[in-house]
């Protein structure tokens, strides 16, 4: 059994002093095999941490007879950066996929800003063309969301008569936006 193995056996039965010899004896060698995957200082000495809490907390899986405790220990660090390197990879593929989800959720939206204020112009170009007492009424149906009861009250004309203005002035509107659209 090498040495490393010999103070793996005694951490098996808690010994602190030997956890912190083997700490400072194949501490900074196995920092350097985990930063030579990982290829991030503050990433390896998270794993190395973990690597050594397992140690403390699993010494009890190593087996003299199956290997030695250096072999044990770097291949424990290889397999804890890998798995690093792959949880890295994949959170930065959630957060580049959650990326491009939020800009095609934003795209849509922009696009469709645009498309009614364009539209909103063009609405309010036509009905400045309408006469006054059908623009009006149209307005106040359309954008301040009156009943045609409340506007002939607020104008104080007869309800028949709003109703014939807003058809009246829906036609119009709508074959002046269908005379632009030609255009």
């Amino acid at each position: 059994m090498d040495a490393c193995g010999a103070l793996l056996v005694r951490i098996q039965h808690h010994d602190e002093q030997a956890f912190e010899t083997l700490y400072r004896q194949h501490g900074s060698i196995l920092l350097a095999t985990i930063f030579r995957l990982v290829r991030n200082r503050s990433l390896a000495e998270e794993v190395l941490q973990d690597v050594f809490f397992e140690v403390w907390t699993r010494a009890d899986s190593f087996r003299p007879d199956a290997g030695s405790g250096r072999a044990w220990l770097t291949t424990m660090c290889r397999r804890r950066a890998i798995d690093r390197v792959r949880s890295v990879q994949a959170q930065q593929d959630r957060d580049f996929t959650e990326g491009v989800k939020q800009v095609h959720e934003v795209e849509p939206d922009i696009q469709t800003e645009a498309l009614n204020h364009v539209e909103s112009i063009r609405l309010n170009t036509a009905l400045r063309q309408l006469p006054a007492e059908q623009a009006t009424a149209i307005a106040m149906a359309y954008y301040q969301d009156l009943s045609h009861s409340q506007i002939a009250t607020a104008l104080d004309t007869p309800l028949g008569t709003i109703k014939s203005r807003i058809r009246d002035g829906m036609k119009r509107l709508r074959a002046q936006l269908e005379v632009n659209d030609a255009r």
